[in-house]
C-alpha cells in the first residue's frame, strides 16, 4: 500500500512539474497568488493585531473610568464607619458592591465587583468566589496604594473558561485597608476582535482570488495568442504553408498576428518559389543525363575503337586516346550517379530488401578494390565474424556504400593499412572502414557527405571519383533507416560507420560498433562524429548517437578497447548490447 501511494505522489509530483514547466499561464497565476498571499497576509496580521489592541485599550479604559467612580462612591459609603466591629459594616459592603455591580444581585455573567476589607469577610456581587482568579501580585500592588490590572482566566459562574480583566484599587476610608476590585469579562470585546479579524481575512481572501481571476485572464488574453502562434508555426513547419492567424483588433497582439501571417506568406512565396527552381533543377539535371546518354553511347563506341588501336599510333596519340578512354569511364559514371541523385531527390528510390550475408559482400567488395589498393601501396585488413551474418538490406546498395567508402580510404590513405570490421548484435549490424591517412581537420566530418565536396582541391584524384559518392552513399543509408557517420583527426585518419538495422523498417537505437576508433588520442572536440537523418525528409543531420562515446574514448588509452567490444550510448542512457561472444572473427590482409 505504500509503495503504491508513494508511486501516485510520485506521478503527481511529475505531472505537476511538467505543469509547470509547459504552461506560462499556471506560473504567472500561481506567482501571482503567492505573492499576495504573503503580502495581504502580512496586511492582515497589521491589521487584526491593531485591532485587538484597541479593543483592548477601550476595554482597560472603560473598566478604569467604573473603577474611579466606584472607588470615590465607596469612599462616601463606608466613611461613616470608623471601626470593622461596629453594626452594619457588613451591610454596608453589600449594599455597595451590589450598586457598582448593576443593582440586581441575581445578575450573572456581569462584571463582578467585590470589597475586601481586612477583618471582615469579602463582599462580592454577584455572589462567588474570586480567590482562583485573584493572584498575590495584583494583591500586594493594591495594597500598596497602587491601581493595578491584570488579565486572567477563570470559571466564576460555571460556564466554561472565561476571560476577564480585572482591575484593584484601594479605597481610602477610616477602616483601615479598603480594596475595590472589579472583574470585568471580555467576551463582548474578543467577539469585537474575532469579528473584525475575521472580516479582515475574509477581505484578504476575497483580494487574493480576484487577484488570481485577474492575473489568470490577462495572462490568457497574452498566453492565447502566442499558443495559437506557436500552432500555427508547427502547421507551417509540417508544411500546411496556407495557415494563418485570425487578427482581431488593432492593439499589439493584433500586431503580432499581422506581422506572423505576414511573414507566413513571404516564407510560403520563397518556399514554392525554391520548390519550384529545385523541381526544375531536378527535371534538368534529369533530363540532360538522359540526353546525354545517346552522344555519350557514340563517343564511346568512337573512342573504344581510337582505344583498341591506340598501339599504332604515335606515343603522343596514343596517350591521348588512354585519356579519353579514362575519362569518358569517369563521365559515364558521373552521369549514373546524376541520375540516382536524380531519383533520390525526387522521392523515387525504391528499397529491395532482402535477408543478405554481409560477409560475402564485404569480401566482394574488398576482392574488388584490391588491385586499386595495390596501386596506392595500401594494404587492406578485413575483420568479419566467421558466422554468417544475415540482415534485411538492399545488397546493391550496402555494397555501393561499402565500395565508396573503401575507395575513399584508399585514395586518402596515404600508403597505410585501410581496416574493414563487421559486427552485429540482435537488433543492427555494423562496418566500419578506417583509414590512417590525412584525416580530417575539425568540422569537415560534418561536410564530407556534401555533393562536390573535397578536403583538397587541389589534390589530384586516384580513382576517378565523381565527387557523388559519399552523398550516394548518404541517401542509400537514408532508404534503410539506417546511420552513416564520419570521425576524422588531423594526423590521426578517419573512420567511416555504416548501420543498419537488422529487420528492415526497426528503428535503430545502437551500434555494434564504436564511431571513435579505439587508437585515437586527440582530444574530444577533434573526435566529434555526425550522423545523418535516419530516414529521408527527417530534416537536416544531428549529433550521432557515438558522439558521446568520442569523448570517453578522447580520455581512455589507446588499446583499452577493441572495435568488437565497445558499445555505443543509446539516448535515454541505455547501452548498446555487445557483440555475441560465439562471434569469432577471421583477420585477412590483403
Amino acid at each position: 500500500m505504500r509503495r503504491v501511494s508513494s508511486v501516485r505522489v510520485a506521478r503527481a509530483v511529475t505531472g505537476l512539474h511538467r505543469t509547470w514547466r509547459r504552461s506560462l499561464q499556471v506560473r504567472v497565476v500561481t506567482i501571482t497568488l503567492v505573492a499576495s498571499s504573503l503580502l495581504v497576509g502580512g496586511f492582515a496580521y497589521l491589521v487584526a493585531d491593531n485591532i485587538t489592541e484597541i479593543v483592548l485599550d477601550n476595554a482597560t479604559t472603560d473598566v478604569k473610568a467604573r473603577l474611579e467612580d466606584g472607588q470615590q462612591y465607596a469612599s462616601e459609603q463606608l466613611s461613616n464607619h470608623t471601626t470593622v466591629a461596629e453594626q452594619g459594616v457588613r451591610a454596608t459592603l453589600e449594599d455597595t458592591v451590589n450598586y457598582l455591580a448593576g443593582g440586581d444581585p441575581a445578575q450573572l455573567g456581569g462584571v463582578v465587583v467585590a470589597l475586601r476589607v481586612s477583618g471582615v469577610a469579602p463582599a462580592t456581587s454577584p455572589q462567588v468566589d474570586v480567590s482562583d482568579i485573584l493572584t498575590p501580585g495584583l494583591e500586594n500592588a493594591v495594597r500598596g496604594g497602587d491601581i493595578a490590572h491584570q488579565f486572567r482566566t477563570g470559571d466564576l459562574f460555571d460556564k466554561g473558561p472565561t476571560k476577564y480583566l480585572v482591575y484593584g484599587s484601594p479605597v481610602p476610608t477610616r477602616l483601615g485597608q479598603v480594596e475595590l476590585y472589579y472583574f470585568v469579562p471580555l467576551t463582548r470585546w474578543d467577539q469585537i476582535a474575532d469579528g473584525s479579524r475575521a472580516t479582515v481575512l475574509a477581505t484578504g481572501f476575497a483580494l487574493v482570488v480576484l487577484l488570481g481571476l485577474l492575473s489568470g485572464l490577462v495572462t490568457r488574453l497574452v498566453v492565447n495568442p502566442v499558443r495559437v502562434a506557436a500552432r500555427t508555426a508547427q502547421r507551417l513547419s509540417a508544411g500546411l504553408l496556407d495557415q494563418r492567424m485570425v487578427v482581431n483588433g488593432e492593439d499589439d497582439l493584433a500586431l503580432l498576428a499581422s506581422s506572423f501571417n505576414q511573414m507566413a506568406t513571404n516564407l510560403q512565396r520563397q518556399i514554392v518559389r525554391l520548390e519550384e527552381m529545385s523541381r526544375l533543377q531536378r527535371r534538368f539535371t534529369s533530363d540532360v543525363s538522359h540526353e546525354l546518354r545517346t552522344p555519350l553511347t557514340t563517343v564511346r563506341m568512337a573512342a573504344d575503337l581510337i582505344y583498341a588501336e591506340r598501339d599504332e599510333f604515335d606515343p603522343a596519340v596514343t596517350r591521348t586516346a588512354e585519356l579519353l578512354h579514362a575519362e569518358l569511364d569517369r563521365f559515364e559514371d558521373l552521369l549514373t550517379d546524376l541520375l540516382e541523385i536524380s531519383r533520390f531527390d525526387a522521392g523515387f528510390a525504391m528499397l529491395d530488401a532482402e535477408p543478405t550475408d554481409l560477409v560475402p559482400v564485404v569480401h566482394r567488395v574488398v576482392d574488388r578494390l584490391e588491385s586499386l589498393a595495390g596501386r596506392c601501396g595500401t594494404p587492406l585488413r578485413v575483420t568479419v565474424p566467421e558466422n554468417p551474418v544475415i540482415a534485411e538490406v538492399d545488397p546493391r546498395r550496402v555494397e555501393r556504400i561499402l565500395r565508396n567508402l573503401v575507395g575513399n580510404a584508399v585514395e586518402h590513405g596515404a600508403g597505410k593499412p585501410v581496416t574493414v570490421v563487421l559486427a552485429a548484435d540482435e537488433t543492427a549490424v555494423a562496418i566500419t572502414v578506417r583509414d590512417h591517412g590525412v584525416g580530417l581537420r575539425p568540422g569537415e566530418e560534418k561536410l564530407v557527405f556534401n555533393r562536390f565536396w573535397r578536403a583538397d582541391p587541389s589534390r589530384a584524384r586516384q580513382t576517378g571519383g565523381t565527387g557523388l559518392g559519399l552523398s550516394i552513399s548518404l541517401e542509400d543509408a537514408r532508404l534503410h533507416g539506417g546511420w552513416l557517420e564520419a570521425w576524422g583527426a588531423s594526423g590521426e585518419g578517419a573512420q567511416f560507420r555504416l548501420t543498419l538495422p537488422a529487420r528492415a523498417g526497426d528503428r535503430l537505437t545502437s551500434s555494434p560498433l564504436r564511431l571513435v576508433p579505439a587508437d585515437a588520442s586527440v582530444s574530444a572536440p577533434d573526435i566529434l562524429g555526425w550522423t545523418v537523418p535516419t530516414l529521408a525528409g527527417d530534416g537536416p543531420a544531428t549529433p550521432p548517437p557515438g558522439a558521446d562515446s568520442a569523448e570517453a574514448a578522447a580520455d581512455a588509452p589507446a588499446g583499452t578497447a577493441t572495435p568488437d567490444e565497445a558499445v555505443d550510448p543509446v539516448p535515454g542512457g541505455l547501452a548498446a548490447p555487445r557483440a555475441p561472444a560465439d562471434a569469432e572473427r577471421s583477420e585477412v590482409t590483403r
